[in-house]
């Protein structure tokens, strides 16, 4: 017998990223494709039912439309539809189709989006059934979503051969405070997932948690500040590590934006991609910096979209540095990149140098 597996997408998971919105709950969704915004979920979850590689012992369990059967026209694998979908999707459509797909006897759900849906998922059925969470929103910090798409297709693979389960923490974050610069993760429940560490990713880890000293975070920022080279435009990412290089410069700084400086002197504040681009054509010289998020070692592809491909493919990324205290950086098994272009996440394979203190760096592996 097939084991059924249900698959709900949030088809605007994501969609503020690149135009620097901080999410897409609400109205918000409406502003994000005014400013343009693009759809990431479709294309993540086209690409994850084409990794799967046990579509012959699985039915999909699908909802209807955008939510989830529009992205199997190209995979041949056994499929019924569950439910009904509004006009206009919502949280209240994901809570309904999860409910009835535990129903309808699947034994693993799998959604497409962030933390919001990861929320959704957690109030229908909690810890009844299993879950895996493709990573497509803007905030995607809760421990129960894969490191990348091809992660949460082998996380799949692995349950129908038959692998242990494990309880991880879904967030809680409140997204008008993350709007105004304030990330407030709070624990919000669990969902039951594969056992599969190196597949899942690592839970947001609150700034400062473990004795993370202030002083190297201060270190690292005087240090980057006075090694800042003249005519060069520097794009800082999200982040107190980050921040703290502003602070050097005596600017200010969006702790949640991409923020830009050029000859010590701010040019760009909380930019979107478009920003980004228009930056980029009138400085020809040009570097981003980054942290990795604590807990999951992400560079780039959790908060921070705004460094889109095509932003970082401008870029380069050898005008790419990671900035980490080592606190953190002791933590993690390795960084992680996870944008929207494969052949992008195979260029940062390898190793990347990352500055640690005042003339300090150490190179870390970097995996997609």
């Amino acid at each position: 017998m097939k084991t059924k597996i249900g698959l709900i997408v949030n088809p605007i998971a994501g969609m503020g990223g690149s135009v620097g919105l901080k999410g897409t709950d609400g109205e918000m969704r409406h502003r994000a494709v005014a400013l343009g915004a693009r759809p990431v979920a479709p294309g993540r979850a086209r690409e994850f039912v084409s990794r799967l590689a046990c579509r012959e012992r699985i039915c999909l369990l699908l909802a209807p439309g955008p939510m989830g059967a529009d992205y199997l026209d190209e995979v041949d694998v056994e499929s019924q539809l569950v439910g009904t979908v509004s006009s206009e999707t919502s949280p209240a459509d994901t809570r309904r189709i999860a409910l009835e797909m535990r129903e309808q006897g699947a034994g693993l759900l799998v959604f497409v989006g962030g933390d919001g849906t990861a929320r959704n998922i957690c109030d229908a059925v909690g810890t009844e059934i299993p879950v895996v969470g493709v990573p497509s929103g803007v905030k995607v910090y809760s421990a129960v979503f894969a490191n990348s798409v091809h992660g949460a297709a082998s996380m799949v693979d692995a349950f129908v051969d038959g692998t242990d389960l494990a309880e991880e923490e879904v967030l809680d974050i409140d997204e008008e405070a993350f709007r105004h610069g304030l990330l407030d993760a709070r624990l919000y429940g669990y969902l039951l997932v594969p056992r599969l560490e190196k597949f899942l990713q690592g839970g947001k880890e609150a700034s400062g948690a473990g004795g993370s000293p202030l002083e190297n975070k201060q270190e690292i920022g005087e240090y980057v500040a006075e090694e800042m080279t003249a005519d060069v435009l520097y794009l800082l990412g999200p982040g107190t590590t980050v921040k703290a290089i502003a602070d050097a410069l005596n600017l200010d700084k969006t702790l949640l934006g991409v923020d830009a400086v050029y000859n010590r002197g701010g040019v760009g504040s909380d930019l979107n991609e478009q920003g980004i681009l228009k930056l980029l054509d009138q400085y020809p010289q040009r570097r981003i910096i980054v942290t990795p998020i604590g807990g999951s070692g992400f560079i780039f592809g959790r908060g921070n979209r705004q460094f889109t491909p095509e932003v970082i493919r401008r870029v380069g990324r050898e005008n790419i540095t990671v900035v980490a205290n080592r606190d953190k950086l002791a933590k993690l098994p390795s960084l992680r990149v996870d944008t929207d272009d494969a052949a992008l996440n195979q260029q940062f394979a390898g190793f990347i140098d990352v500055v640690t203190g005042y003339r300090f760096s150490k190179l870390v592996r970097v995996e997609y």
